[in-house]
């Protein structure tokens, strides 16, 4: 399959939209980058804390609502 040269440099309008808009706001990348740590990005995960934390929970019953009959 052959594709034309002509083609080659096409643009689709999201592409030349968002090039644009970043044009416009050339902060906007910094504030994706701030909205990325802020969501998704965490610190390394302590495993001895977690241990700690897992070892120390209470055991919950089965059937939290009945109380334990002896």
């Amino acid at each position: 399959m052959v594709f034309s040269k002509n083609h080659y440099h096409y643009q689709s309008e999201a592409t030349k939209f968002i090039e644009e808009l970043k044009a416009k706001n050339p902060h906007i990348d910094a504030g994706q980058i701030q909205g990325r740590a802020l969501l998704w990005d965490k610190s390394p995960i302590d495993l001895d804390q977690l241990e700690r934390t897992k070892e120390s929970r209470v055991k919950q019953q089965a059937y939290v609502y009945q109380n334990k009959v002896r």
